[in-house]
């Protein structure tokens, strides 16, 4: 059946957890070990499915039932309905009997397709530490812990001076705890310093002028988003010779960033996977692309976010990392995936390359929030 209607849609939160439990950052407090997640799958009168994250309502999801699957998504011009986009691309490829990347770009053929990834996971895990050297041993011991598990980027959260810590003390903390997980994963490996706006534009020369040496990738919400700041602190970075990149556009960004990425003001655009949606991405990212700017989708908080950036990853050429948020969701099967030497390895398998547990998805559409439609 070419264009089957839309019969039946079964909403549920998966439970998961993260492998130790993740501090602060510049501004929020404990982000903890347990991360919650929604999902939607949805069945076609042929017996064909698709799964993926969707905040989709029950009264959403209602006027959904019995459209035909064309009038919801074609490859061409994609989703129709972005509340279910990421179901609907799944069921796409689960029909195609094709992985999205492969969807995405004909050329991505090969078995053994990857892409570079980073360990997102060193936050704020030293606040009860009032020795510094002990702190960026901590830091560093959680980074070396990302290395064995494949990683070979790590993103380092900083701006502890913004609130946590007096200022002097908590930048100096900052610098201390880079120094450490450089030395603790080695040279030439990339390492990214997220401030989630915690610093200014003189706290930025500061930390980068004392970590030179250590040759940060990029510095990622440095401040909030401001384009005279940044064109200033391009002309520094410039004068001082370092290459590190600037990356925003994680949060609610300035209605400008892509303006301020096609001028050269922002390097890298990090616009949420979810929220800000796959269809959406697949176009900006070409767009980048064209600037020479680099995509680097926002995905922490998600165990879904990271496989699906695996594969719109495919789309662009100037793609930087998939942010890596380790998370372990009872019921989805994410065994396909492989993390090795900086690189997450994606399966061949139809859609996203994911398995839904019938059983345990089963037990969350009866629980909180989870609920069934069709018709």
């Amino acid at each position: 059946m070419e264009n089957p209607r839309l019969t039946r849609i079964e909403a549920g939160i998966l439970s998961g957890k993260r492998p130790r439990s993740a501090g602060c950052n510049a501004r929020l407090g404990v982000h903890g070990l347990d991360v919650r997640e929604r999902f939607a799958r949805l069945h076609f009168e042929d017996g064909s499915s698709g799964f993926g994250f969707s905040r989709v309502s029950q009264e959403q999801a209602e006027a959904l039932i019995g459209k035909n699957l064309e009038s919801l998504i074609s490859l061409d011009s994609g989703a129709a309905e972005k509340i279910i986009e990421f179901p609907l691309w799944d069921a796409l490829g689960q029909r195609a009997g094709k992985p999205i990347y492969q969807l995405l770009d004909a050329k991505n053929s090969d078995q053994n397709f990857s892409v570079p990834c980073y360990d997102t996971s060193l936050y704020f895990d030293d606040l009860h530490l009032s020795d510094e050297k002990a702190a960026a041993d901590l830091i560093a011991e959680e980074a070396r812990a990302g290395y064995e598990r494949g990683h070979r980027a790590f993103k380092i959260k900083v701006g502890r001076g913004a609130m946590h810590m007096p200022l002097v003390e908590g930048t100096q903390r900052d610098i201390a705890v880079i120094r450490a997980v450089r030395e603790a994963v080695g040279a030439g490996l990339p390492i990214m310093i997220d401030a989630n706006n915690g610093y200014n534009v003189n706290l930025a020369k500061w930390v980068l002028t004392d970590t030179a040496d250590c040759e940060i990738y990029w510095l990622e919400e440095a401040f909030h988003e401001d384009r005279t700041l940044y064109e200033h602190f391009h002309k520094w970075l410039d004068e001082q010779g370092l290459k590190t990149l600037i990356a925003d556009g994680e949060g609610q960004a300035s209605p400008d960033l892509m303006k301020w990425a096609q001028m050269g003001v922002i390097n890298v655009v990090q616009y949420d996977l979810r929220d800000y949606g796959f269809d959406n991405w697949l176009k900006i990212g070409r767009q980048l692309d064209g600037w020479g700017a680099k995509s680097a989708p926002h995905n922490y908080g998600s165990a879904y976010g990271a496989y699906a950036s695996c594969h719109i990853a495919a789309a662009f050429s100037n793609f930087a990392f998939v942010e890596w948020d380790q998370i372990d969701l009872d019921g989805l099967d994410t065994s396909g995936y492989m993390i090795r030497d900086g690189r997450a390895y994606v399966p061949d398998a139809p859609g996203f390359g994911l398995r839904l547990d019938d059983d345990i998805f089963a037990q969350a559409v009866k629980g909180e929030g989870g609920f069934v439609v069709a018709g």
